[in-house]
């Protein structure tokens, strides 16, 4: 994985590349707006950045599959968002568009996490409904669903029943594509509105779904994040992206822990993976968990002192990789969610020393459980030579 900064690029966007022997390569891009103006000026500001940084690397627009956008007033911005290119999807070049309220910090309307891959013609793209996107490289097929929600229409505040009803529809989908949630998905992100409110709902859900789908704690859950964030939609209280590999062979599949700093997510009765791990012939993906400051009996660690809490939980995402064979200078991007904005200095300023060169974006977003004031996720991208497994 190699870092990119080039001199057309302000402090403000980051990139991180993966150029692999197999065709492929992989690129991360952050941008978060100056924080000055109106919401349009942020728009075009993004804009603007984002295709300075495509021609610094010479990508097409073509090369887009994921773009995430981290937005300060979903229901108020909406429609100026979805006019923006950064928001469109077009026909010929469909691309997985998230749309996420979580306020990029210290004080934007606006940030962008891209992900694009380039240098390999077998690349083929489609939308195959509102919220899935279908890529196809080298005859596999991943699938990105963004901004799974119950729908404006659906005015049930419950988030079990919601929670319910939007993996029902992720589980259509994916057999209607011959896949499965048991064997093909393989990250999740779960946002609620409120999450001290509503995410206990949510978790019940998903772990009687989860059960009805063979994932228990004897067989495996799915790498995943619960943290507060909504859509654009008054009553949405739940919305779900979530990542899927729909020719995954098993022996290509590995999760992640280091039972010496983390217990399994089921002793205190939650159900997903630390981090999971996707070999292919030339590299490993390695998708971390959202991470906190947590002990091996599931306790907060460092009650109240963010500083000591953004530490231990970087520490924690290091083991995981570590385990999977990777590092932290592996990693491809990696998202800060804080409680408490107020904390952003001391934060950036522990990830800023230990991960100078990732593509990061911080934002405000309140953890499951409120002494939590810090977490961390991320993905990376690590090197790996078996020509037993099949290519990315």
């Amino acid at each position: 994985m190699t870092n990119k900064r080039s001199p057309h690029l302000s402090r403000n966007t980051v990139v991180k590349s993966f150029r692999g022997p197999l065709g492929g390569d992989e690129h991360y891009i952050t941008l978060t707006a100056d924080g000055e103006g109106d919401l349009a000026s942020q728009l075009s500001e993004i804009e603007h950045r984002y295709s300075a940084t495509l021609r610094a690397l010479n990508l097409e627009p073509e090369s887009a599959i994921f773009r995430r956008l981290f937005v300060s007033d979903a229901m108020n911005q909406a429609s100026l968002i979805a006019s923006s290119e950064l928001a469109k999807s077009a026909a010929d070049n469909p691309v997985a568009i998230s749309i996420i309220q979580q306020p990029p910090l210290p004080g934007a309307k606006l940030a962008l996490l891209a992900y694009h891959i380039d240098g390999d013609p077998s690349v083929h793209k489609q939308k195959i409904s509102v919220h899935n996107t279908l890529i196809e490289k080298k005859g596999r097929r991943h699938l990105w669903t963004t901004g799974l929600c119950s729908g404006q229409g659906f005015p049930d505040p419950s988030s079990a029943v919601q929670t319910r009803r939007i993996l029902t529809n992720l589980v259509d989908t994916l057999e209607a594509q011959h896949g499965s949630l048991f064997e093909h998905c393989i990250r999740t992100w779960f946002y609620l509105k409120d999450v001290d409110v509503f995410y206990q709902g949510m978790v019940d859900a998903r772990g009687q779904f989860f059960t009805e789908q063979g994932l228990t704690s004897e067989t495996h859950y799915i790498a995943s994040t619960g943290i507060e964030g909504g859509c654009s939609h008054r009553y949405d209280v739940v919305v779900l992206d979530a990542y899927s590999n729909l020719d995954l062979n098993p022996n290509q599949v590995s999760f992640l822990n280091d039972f010496s700093r983390l217990c399994a997510t089921k002793d205190y009765n939650v159900h997903f993976e630390r981090g999971t791990r996707i070999a292919y012939a030339d590299r490993t993906h390695h998708f971390i968990s959202g991470t906190a400051s947590i002990d091996t009996s599931g306790n907060v660690v460092h009650i109240g002192d963010v500083t000591r809490q953004a530490e231990y939980a970087l520490g924690h995402v290091e083991a995981l990789l570590q385990f999977g064979g990777a590092s932290l200078d592996d990693l491809g991007h990696i998202i800060v969610y804080l409680r408490d904005p107020t904390d952003y200095p001391r934060v950036s300023d522990v990830l800023g020393h230990a991960l100078p060169n990732i593509p990061t974006v911080f934002v405000q977003g309140a953890v499951c459980r409120p002494q939590w004031l810090v977490e961390l996720e991320g993905i990376a991208v690590a090197s790996h030579e078996d020509p037993s497994l099949p290519s990315f």
